[in-house]
């Protein structure tokens, strides 16, 4: 599990935010897919798990964003 985390870090190295914007666009389509085969019983409960760990996931993303956007902005 190190190496493969080692390895993830070493790539995220060279990214740059248009690696980023694709990976973006291919983890929405995956979840649009894992959407479709959801049977139409178990769409709400999932779409209330998704709502969550959207939630749970952007505002650490946002505030970090944030946080970069005010100290590039002091110097």
């Amino acid at each position: 599990m190190k190496k493969l985390f080692s390895v993830a870090d070493r790539y995220l190295r060279v990214c740059d935010w248009k690696d980023f914007a694709v990976l973006k666009f291919c983890l929405c389509a995956l979840g649009v897919l894992i959407g479709l085969a959801v049977p139409t019983r178990r769409k709400k409960p999932a779409a209330k798990i998704a709502g969550l760990i959207f939630v749970a996931t952007y505002i650490p993303l946002i505030a970090k964003f944030l946080f970069v956007l005010r100290s590039k902005e002091s110097k």
